[in-house]
């Protein structure tokens, strides 16, 4: 009994640190991100990882549909959503470590048509007629029942008086970034995206930006999962650094915390 016990205890010291949770192979964490932040984080992350060694996987779709799948057991380490309705979401099923929240970035809409189109230079205001300016062709946005940017063209085109008669011709996308595809391959003729968005597809030029109080400020909050892993706040902690805010500026964010070194 007692070899047993010895070859058990010699089996445990050679290959239990192989299924150890803090081996190598486990420095991964996973972030749900929204659709608008592929480019910009995927570029943060590439930095994350060449400074700690950690492996950044991210899983990018609409915020509404991240917070759901957080809500039913995906296992996510980080969340960042690009509104603040779907973060409190998040909190209030108790998804979320809430004394890491922090509202991290800051975004504008704009309105855009493929790059070969005749509209050009739209003066976004009160009266502004986007139903006339579409014609017979689709306006595309994110599904404006849930999908961050689809939330804010909708409130913003309600406070211009321009909702009601524009909202027949909206076809709704599952995320920003498929309104922006919609766009970009002429099948629809307008769409109302993020400034981000627009700057990283060639397929589409900005021909109006809306104005800023025309809708509720853009606001990209971030935060840690209550089953995030022991590496999430340093994770966090990087977003907010200099190099950080560097990547998040040049894809055209506005960066809303004071950056660390």
């Amino acid at each position: 009994m007692h070899r047993l016990a010895g070859l058990f205890l010699a089996f445990t010291i050679l290959f239990g640190s192989a299924f150890s949770p803090a081996s190598a192979e486990d420095k991964s964490l996973t972030i749900f991100a929204a659709a608008s932040m592929k480019n910009a984080l995927d570029d943060v992350d590439a930095a994350y990882t060449a400074k700690t060694g950690v492996k950044i996987v991210a899983s990018y779709a609409a915020s509404s549909t991240l917070a759901k799948q957080i809500e039913q057991g995906a296992p996510a380490d980080v969340f960042v959503s690009a509104d603040t309705d779907w973060m409190d979401y998040a909190t209030a099923k108790k998804n979320i470590n809430e004394p890491t929240r922090v509202n991290l970035l800051g975004n504008s809409i704009v309105l855009i048509a493929p790059k070969d189109s005749k509209i050009d230079n739209v003066t976004i205001g009160p009266g502004f007629d986007l139903a006339k300016l579409a014609g017979d062709g689709k306006i595309a946005t994110g599904d404006v029942k849930s999908v961050p940017v689809g939330k804010y063209a909708q409130a913003a085109l309600e406070k211009l008086g321009a909702w009601q008669a524009a909202a027949p011709k909206f076809a709704m996308a599952e995320s920003v970034r498929a309104a922006l595809a919609l766009v970009a391959r002429g099948e629809a003729v307008l769409g109302i995206v993020y400034s981000t968005d627009a700057k990283v597809e060639p397929g589409v030029k900005i021909v109006g930006t809306f104005p800023a109080d025309s809708h509720p400020p853009i606001i990209y909050p971030v935060a840690a999962t209550s089953t995030a892993k022991p590496d999430a706040p340093a994770y966090l902690a990087f977003l907010k650094t200099s190099a950080a805010k560097a990547i998040f500026e040049k894809y055209g964010f506005t960066f809303l915390v004071s950056p660390t070194t």
